[in-house]
């Protein structure tokens, strides 16, 4: 196993690693600073676009361009002209709440939450964005929305309230794109004062998540147990996701400044891109937005 940075742009909130089979490149966004990133495999040809607003998350539209989650509503982002466009801000009457992590099914469409900028009440909520541009709840009651992700086979959805040291599983209907039965997959170890942030499935069934503040990434079987962690050069890992012509690499994002005081800096790697190599692991390809 081998550990290089990637790109060192001094992310604030590195986040979303995104590997797009069809274009072979590697999208990321700085959440804080409002920017999409997308570069090669091996970290070449570095493109940024800015966006008006904090993002959570994005994703690749079929047709060309991009659904983003900004602080502010779901948006159309197109690559030619720079251009936002908004489609629905379902929180708009709540100005401590911003959209957070999010990412799309097999069947095209954008599953993103909101979290609490305080990252203290259970003020967020769990959307669906179909293709159709409508917006539907999934579940209520959530403080920092973080880390969705599907089974392989898209019948299980994994998905994370950061600040309750647990990983859910939900049954996951792809005909509706509805979501029931949340139990506990896992319980994550707090103990060095790390969170679940976001993660990704791999072509096994094993979901890899990002203990941020802890510097560690967690590898859980399909039943919820470790099947291996890996220390990485700074503490502020967030989101993970596999990528590369082999989709072998796994790609992880890091923030260079934490959002509030109480969490720990970082060395000088600090919001660094990651490319870990020969985990002997591949992942599976990442569906488009089909709006």
């Amino acid at each position: 196993m081998r550990i290089e940075v990637l790109v060192d742009v001094k992310t604030t909130l590195g986040e979303g690693p995104l590997w797009d089979v069809a274009e072979q490149r590697l999208y990321f966004i700085d959440s804080f600073d409002g920017r999409v990133f997308r570069c090669t495999h091996d970290g070449r040809e570095i493109r940024a676009w800015d966006v008006p607003g904090k993002i959570g998350s994005m994703a690749l539209r079929q047709n060309g361009g991009a659904v983003v989650a900004l602080e502010n509503g779901f948006h159309l982002l197109d690559f030619e002209s720079g251009d936002v466009e908004l489609i629905h801000d379902p929180e708009n009457d709540n100005p401590n709440n911003r959209l957070n992590d999010g990412k799309v099914d097999k069947r095209g469409r954008f599953i993103a939450g909101s979290m609490d900028t305080m990252e203290e009440g259970p003020n967020g909520s769990l959307y669906r964005l179909d293709p159709d541009l409508s917006v539907h709840v999934l579940d209520t009651g959530i403080i920092v929305s973080n880390g969705p992700c599907w089974s392989p086979d898209g019948s299980v959805f994994y998905f994370t309230d950061t600040w309750t040291g647990e990983i859910w599983a939900y049954d996951y209907d792809q005909e509706t794109g509805a979501v029931s039965n949340r139990r506990t997959f896992t319980k994550v170890d707090g103990s060095k004062g790390g969170a679940a942030d976001g993660s990704t499935v791999d072509s096994e069934g094993c979901v890899w998540n990002a203990l941020v503040y802890d510097g560690r990434l967690v590898r859980y079987t399909p039943d919820g147990e470790i099947e291996r962690e890996i220390a990485m050069p700074v503490k502020k890992v967030t989101s993970v996701m596999f990528g590369g012509p082999d989709l072998d690499v796994l790609y992880v994002t890091s923030m260079a400044k934490p959002p509030l005081p109480r969490f720990p800096g970082d060395g000088v790697l600090r919001g660094s891109l990651f490319a870990i190599h020969d985990l002997g692991i591949t992942g599976v390809p990442e569906p488009r937005f089909a709006g």
